[in-house]
């Protein structure tokens, strides 16, 4: 849809004429223009960027970052220090952010607290960049030179503190904030090959704007979505920025509020192999339609995960440890197709594809790969435990598979110990696995169509709450918590051995006895150990 087209123009998003400020956004400019005023330093005072952003659109924003036309942000911030003690009041610290380019900080930038919020000082500046380098040469600049260089419009308005007004230098921020348009200042394929990282900057905050609510209705602007798409863009993207920002990035889209929307993007320009790099050799050709299966699953588990409701991520008790459950979910769902898939590393171990792409194409925690791995092998196991709870088909089979010659386990007891070895592994993340293996089992002939399909998301829906009401109606939510009745010092005792490999095997064997009878006591768990010994031994005297 190209801009000022019919379609476009009757794309609207409700934006202010003016910004209102709050009590406190008023206290703290007033301090800064007094600041400015008492030592005469004739410093025009602007808040930049996304503030500006969200207060046109109604929204609240406690990121309030300052630029300066004539000061250091250090030299300003001692200024307020000096003031602040001329009143009266306490001197606050003044934190300086030294320049980190590979960290998209290219000028210093110093922060103090004023008021109780956080603010960042900064000069104004103009940006240049080397052919081979997204790391620009950073000038001090003016106010027009500083809107131009920002990545989108609709992020380069100024709200200038010392007369009270929003200042449009780019001419079109406003108007594309008015028309929901995601754009670049100058031309996009020279903004994105000056720095490629851009290209995913505006998916993620399309991504942000387009469903944040009813009345933001943000896209990406026809020329943007032709420049990322570009092939030498890709290609700079791929060789010119870090792994590190790319996985930060991409991290940043999983934990925000619609990284499905995000995924898309990735996926429809094109960037899904860029992205996610895959090892040059596996053991497994890459899927037809790779991106397209991978998409689709993410977007299936986050549906189902909110048609669910919140218990899937309920395992953690406070709100940043579920978002981390929910940001792991994410990444297993988008991985999904990848599960199977190996190649041999350096040392010639067979690795998980999906292990090198989250530690390697990525950059992220070695901790995220093992857990997303676990996951997906967790999924697997309970596919069969579904299957266990729908009928008791495989009871049997499975029942000869828990047990050996020292412990049978009653026939009503075997879907508990089965689930609850399952649980002691996964632990935390066992509705996660669940809800996983609630997808991918049994798979579709059309994965793709399938799992878009209202009707196939109800069946499973149905499906996840059935297991999930079994597990705890069995009493296992936690039960990797749960203590052994007998530590090795004790079962050693039994036995009447001191150690090796059977300590081991009888520490298993004691696991599910106690998961079989979850009421049971230390004295009838020895005694079952004895009896079964005991058996043991008549049988091998007998033959």
């Amino acid at each position: 849809m190209a801009a000022g087209s019919p379609e476009q123009q009757q794309r609207s998003v409700e934006v202010r004429e003016t910004i209102e400020l709050t009590e406190k956004e008023e206290r703290i400019f007033r301090r800064l223009l007094d600041v400015v005023r008492h030592f005469g330093l004739g410093t025009q005072l602007r808040v930049a960027g996304g503030w500006v952003r969200d207060k046109l659109l109604g929204k609240d924003s406690a990121d309030i970052d300052i630029a300066l036309d004539n000061l250091t942000g250090q030299n300003f911030c001692e200024k307020v220090n000096e003031y602040s003690e001329l009143i009266g009041e306490e001197q606050k610290g003044i934190g300086v952010i030294q320049c980190n380019p590979d960290q998209s900080k290219h000028l210093e930038t110093a922060r103090m607290l004023i008021f109780d919020i956080w603010i960042d000082f900064v000069n104004l500046r103009s940006e240049t960049y080397a052919e081979n380098s997204r790391i620009p040469t950073v000038e001090i600049g003016t106010a027009k030179e500083d809107a131009y260089r920002r990545d989108l419009t609709i992020n380069s308005l100024f709200f200038n503190i010392n007369n009270n007004s929003v200042e449009d230098l780019t001419g079109r921020g406003i108007d594309d904030l008015k028309k929901g348009l995601i754009v670049t200042p100058l031309p996009a394929k020279a903004t994105f090959l000056d720095d490629p990282l851009r290209v995913l900057r505006a998916i993620r905050f399309e991504a942000n704007l387009c469903l944040s609510a009813a009345r933001f209705n943000f896209t990406l602007a026809e020329d943007l979505k032709e420049a990322a798409s570009d092939g030498k863009v890709k290609l700079e993207l791929g060789s010119k920025i870090s792994r590190e920002r790319i996985g930060h990035e991409i991290d940043l889209m999983m934990s925000d509020k619609h990284p499905v929307q995000a995924m898309c993007y990735i996926r429809d320009l094109g960037l899904f192999y860029i992205v996610f790099a895959f090892p040059e050799k596996s053991d497994s050709p890459v899927l037809d339609k790779c991106d397209w299966l991978c998409v689709s699953y993410i977007e299936a588990a986050w549906n189902l995960a909110y048609s669910v409701g919140c218990s899937v991520f309920s395992g953690c008790s406070d709100p940043k440890s579920q978002d981390e459950q929910r940001r792991l979910c994410l990444y297993s769902a988008l991985f999904i197709p990848l599960r199977n898939m190996f190649y041999m590393d350096k040392r010639s171990k067979k690795v998980p594809v999906t292990s090198y792409i989250i530690r390697d194409s990525l950059k992220l925690k070695a901790s995220d790969a093992e857990t997303v791995v676990n996951i997906h092998a967790a999924s697997e196991k309970f596919s069969e435990l579904v299957q266990l709870f729908e009928s008791n088909v495989d009871l049997g089979t499975r029942k000869e598979k828990l047990e050996d010659e020292f412990l049978e386990i009653p026939a009503d007891s075997v879907g508990r110990v089965f689930a609850g070895l399952i649980l002691r592994e996964i632990k935390d993340n066992w509705r996660v696995a669940l809800l996983v293996s609630i997808l991918t089992y049994p798979e579709a002939d059309n994965a793709i169509d399938a799992l878009s399909q209202q009707d196939e998301l109800h069946r499973r829906k149905e499906k996840y709450i059935k297991v999930e009401r079994a597990i705890i109606d069995l009493d296992l939510d936690g039960v990797w918590k749960l203590k052994p009745l007998l530590d090795g010092k004790t079962i050693m005792g039994v036995l009447q051995v001191k150690g090796g490999p059977v300590i081991g095997k009888w520490q298993q064997r004691l696991w599910k006895w106690q998961l079989a009878h979850p009421k049971g006591t230390m004295d009838e768990c020895i005694e079952w150990m004895k009896q079964s010994q005991a058996k043991r031994q008549k049988v091998e005297c007998s033959s």
